[in-house]
C-alpha cells in the first residue's frame, strides 16, 4: 500500500470519534476495525446504540477505549449523535457512518486540512456512496483489499487537493469541539434522519465557516445500511426531512443554500445554535 510515513506520523490533540449504531452488526465490526488499524492519532471511540437486537451491543462492550451508550429507545441520528457529542473529551470530533470503511491515514489528512487554515469549519472526504460533490464514481474494485490500494493510490495522485462545498455529507465530518460550542449540534427535529448534516452545515457557514472536501482522503460506504431492509421507509425519512429543511430555512431547492447563508447572516445564537 502506498503511504507517506512522515506524514502518518504528525502528532494531534484527542480525536473523539462518534459511531451510531442500529443493528448491521457485521457493518459495524468492520468500520471499527479499519479504524483500529488505520488510525494513528489518539482518539477514542464513542459509540450510541439505538436500541439494536443483533447483539451489537455486546460486541461494543468488549472494545478497548470506548464508551458504549446503550439507549433503550432508538434517537434517531440526530439524537443519538447529539448523545455522543455531550461526552466527547476530544479537541477534534469525528462523526463517522458505522457502515464506512476508512482508510490508511484517513484521520491525518483530514485533520490537516483543519488545522492548516482557521477558516475551515468542517472537512469531509472523498467517498463512493456519498453527495455529488464529494463522490467518487465509478470506482475500480470490488473487495475490501482492493479498495485500500485504490485509496492509496488516490490519496496519493490527489495529495494537499481539496475544494470548498456548499454543505457536506455526514457520513463522515470533521470538526473542533470549537464548533459545536459556537453553534450546538444536530437538530433533532430531523429525527430518524436525512439533512440533519446539511443544516449542521448551514449554520456552520453562518457562523462564518468554511466546508472543505478534501480530495486526498478516500473511504468506502455501504451506504444507507439501517434503511436497506425497508427502501420505501428510507424514502420516506428523505422526502419528510427534505420539506423540514426547506421549510426551516424558507427555500425551495438546495441551489439557494448560499441565499440562505447570507440572509442569515450574522449567527444569531437564539435562532442558529441547537441545544445538545
Amino acid at each position: 500500500m502506498i503511504q507517506n510515513n512522515k506524514e502518518l506520523t504528525v502528532s494531534s490533540p484527542l480525536t473523539s470519534i462518534i459511531i451510531l449504531t442500529y443493528n448491521g452488526l457485521s457493518y459495524t465490526k468492520e468500520c471499527i476495525a479499519s479504524i483500529f488499524n488505520h488510525t494513528r492519532e489518539d482518539f477514542e471511540l464513542i459509540i450510541v446504540d439505538n436500541k439494536s437486537t443483533d447483539g451489537t451491543v455486546g460486541y461494543l462492550k468488549t472494545l478497548p477505549k470506548t464508551t458504549v451508550i446503550a439507549n433503550r429507545i432508538n434517537r434517531g441520528f440526530p439524537g443519538g449523535c447529539n448523545q455522543g457529542l455531550s461526552v466527547a473529551k476530544g479537541e477534534n470530533i469525528v462523526l463517522l457512518n458505522n457502515d464506512t470503511v476508512v482508510t490508511a491515514g484517513w484521520l491525518t489528512r483530514l485533520l490537516w486540512w483543519m488545522n492548516q487554515d482557521e477558516s475551515i469549519g468542517i472537512v469531509g472526504p472523498r467517498s463512493n456512496y456519498i453527495l455529488p460533490q464529494q463522490s467518487v464514481h465509478p470506482v475500480p474494485y470490488d473487495t475490501m483489499r482492493e479498495m485500500q490500494l485504490f485509496a492509496a493510490r488516490w490519496s496519493k495522485s490527489h495529495f494537499r487537493q481539496g475544494c470548498e462545498a456548499d454543505y457536506l455529507s455526514g457520513l463522515c465530518m470533521v470538526f473542533k469541539k470549537s464548533l459545536i460550542d459556537q453553534i450546538g449540534g444536530l437538530d433533532e427535529g430531523f429525527n430518524p434522519g436525512y439533512f440533519e448534516d446539511t443544516d449542521f452545515s448551514v449554520r456552520a457557514r453562518i457562523s462564518g465557516k468554511t466546508l472543505w472536501v478534501a480530495n486526498d482522503v478516500y473511504i468506502h460506504h455501504y451506504g444507507s445500511s439501517s434503511f436497506k431492509t425497508n427502501p420505501f421507509q428510507q424514502r420516506r425519512a428523505i422526502l419528510e426531512s427534505e420539506k423540514k429543511f426547506m421549510e426551516k430555512w424558507k427555500i425551495t431547492d438546495l441551489s439557494r443554500i448560499n441565499v440562505v447563508v447570507n440572509r442569515e447572516k450574522p449567527f444569531n445564537r437564539e435562532r442558529h445554535y441547537i441545544p445538545f
